[in-house]
């Protein structure tokens, strides 16, 4: 029974275009599913459609058996989703702490425990958690967005090119953080331009090639399949 489950999305922005065809992603428990493909194939549309940033015409959306189809991000927030944009996703001039206090802001219960598990998962941001989060370096900035997502105890993670621009050590580093992250339980959904890394870690692997599935399998499987090798990860 996956924890997540979008299932025949078909959609677009506003009256535009559909850019998804028929799209399905779906992700268990605890488990790190990773959307790849070129660019413009819809990978970061499939992630904004799962979490109710466009309107689908066709498919659903369930998380834990129950249909959220139909409810604002801020509604799905509050039933455990964490969305993570590529872009813009630290307030710069607000220290380190009070970025992660800010995804708070739906708890009503102490956050001193969560904040510092995070704390515990990335240690450079409460060696800097009085520091503004704009003079920060962009890998340092990135884990202070998914330390800001945690903050609101997600049950799905999901993350929209969280290496990009990054070096390939704070890469590895982040991706490593990532698997820390789902050994807790946590369903973790991402979109990557590294494809290769990415899949690497992947418990599931989805390819999208112009807003329709192309290749759904294991990341492991999908690394080993001679068409994904040569069309997607460079032979």
């Amino acid at each position: 029974m996956s924890y997540l489950s979008a299932s025949n999305m078909t959609g677009g922005y506003g009256r535009g275009a559909d850019i998804l065809h028929d799209c399905t992603i779906e992700a268990a428990e605890g488990e790190i599913a990773v959307i790849v493909g070129p660019n413009g194939a819809g990978k970061s549309t499939a992630m904004k459609a799962v979490f109710g940033m466009l309107n689908l015409r066709q498919g659903s959306v369930t998380l834990d058996g129950e249909d959220i189809t139909h409810l604002t991000p801020q509604d799905r927030v509050a039933k455990g989703m964490a969305f993570v944009p590529q872009t813009s996703n630290v307030f710069p001039s607000m220290s380190v702490e009070e970025n992660l206090e800010m995804g708070a802001f739906l708890r009503r219960d102490n956050i001193t425990g969560t904040m510092e598990q995070i704390y515990d998962l990335f240690p450079i941001l409460k060696e800097k958690r009085r520091q503004n989060a704009g003079e920060l370096s962009g890998g340092q900035r990135q884990q202070v967005a998914v330390g800001r997502a945690l903050m609101t105890q997600p049950k799905l993670l999901m993350l929209d090119e969280p290496t990009a621009g990054v070096s390939p050590i704070v890469m590895d580093e982040l991706f490593d953080r990532i698997i820390e992250v789902a050994r807790t339980g946590i369903s973790i959904l991402m979109v990557e331009q590294n494809a290769r890394q990415a899949l690497n870690i992947a418990d599931k692997g989805y390819v999208l090639v112009q807003g329709r599935n192309r290749f759904t399998d294991t990341g492991e499987a999908l690394m080993n399949d001679p068409e994904v090798r040569k069309s997607f990860l460079g032979g």
